[in-house]
């Protein structure tokens, strides 16, 4: 298996955070790792979306769970491994808000496929944390 988890605290109230995870659509606006993306039905558990890098292949997610003003987790089916994110928003002290990304590669492939996928796909999550906050 092959992790990585990034948090960070902002003075924004869950709800807000929530608001921009749900708007699936508007992606782009606040993650420069997005060039394009569309979502095949509601913000929903088992509801496929695609998300496509600049200069990237597009790439097919479905969400796995989603908890509303909580957590959501997508996952990308690649066969002999799989890629799971998590986002999650938890109370932090004075008020504030924790975002937490977590991304885990598992599966038989994951050894070989995670130290090299892994950093590519979690390279942007401190910027794409400080665009949310």
């Amino acid at each position: 298996m092959w992790e990585y988890e990034h948090s960070m605290q902002t003075t924004a109230a869950p709800e807000v955070v929530w608001r921009l995870w749900s708007d699936v659509a508007a992606w782009p606006r606040w993650n420069d790792g997005i060039e394009t993306i569309t979502i095949d039905g509601p913000f929903a558990v088992g509801t496929m979306f695609t998300m496509t890098p600049p200069g990237g292949d597009p790439i097919r997610m479905r969400l796995m769970e989603l908890v509303p003003g909580e957590l959501f987790t997508d996952e990308m089916d690649g066969g002999d491994f799989v890629v799971r994110t998590m986002h999650r928003l938890e109370p932090a002290a004075g008020g504030r808000t924790r975002i937490i990304y977590r991304t885990e590669i598992t599966g038989p492939a994951a050894g070989q496929v995670g130290p090299e996928l892994g950093p590519a796909i979690t390279a942007d999550f401190p910027e794409v944390l400080a665009a949310l906050a």
